[in-house]
């Protein structure tokens, strides 16, 4: 059996790797595994493009330097790995609107982009005023036994709870 030609993985192996990701992140870089400051420093990046002189000036952009560095590359990985993940099992294909959303909301491929985008601010939003991501508290924050990563961790379970049973 190829375990790479599977549509899924057993979560206590995936566990397992993201435990061992997380350790290593911590043993060769001192730092954790998170994905919401890449994201900070892409804007930075695509902001520099229009107006390269402003970008430098701004006190956000001071702490979080808009460069490619690993975390912006993890981002490209996640999403190259996930591509080269779903080609080799076979599950891959190309959908505007998925299947659930169809049968609650409709085929309307503009206002599931309208209410993604909205979802994106919001998230990018609570992962700045949160200091970190699902992936930097939920993975990263509880390894080290941060209180505010489980309160975060706990708030993102509830929230997620609330949210399917509002929308499904």
């Amino acid at each position: 059996m190829n375990i790479f030609s599977l549509t899924r993985w057993s979560p206590y192996l995936v566990g397992i790797f993201i435990g061992v990701l997380s350790w290593l992140s911590f043993l060769i870089s001192k730092r954790p595994i998170g994905v919401s400051t890449a994201f900070v420093r892409l804007s930075g990046m695509i902001e520099k493009i229009f107006i390269n002189n402003e970008v430098e000036k701004k006190e956000y952009y001071k702490k979080y330097e808009p460069i490619v560095d690993w975390e912006v590359m993890l981002v490209i990985g996640v999403i190259f790995g996930s591509f080269v993940s779903a080609l080799l099992s076979g599950n891959f294909e190309i959908k505007i609107v998925p299947e659930l959303w169809i049968v609650n909301f409709g085929n309307t491929p503009i206002f599931r982009l309208i209410i993604s985008l909205i979802g994106g601010i919001f998230v990018g939003f609570g992962a700045r005023m949160a200091g970190g991501c699902t992936s930097g508290h939920g993975i990263s924050g509880t390894m080290q036994l941060a209180v505010t990563s489980w309160v975060a961790l706990f708030s993102f379970f509830i929230g997620g709870i609330i949210s399917a049973h509002l929308l499904f």
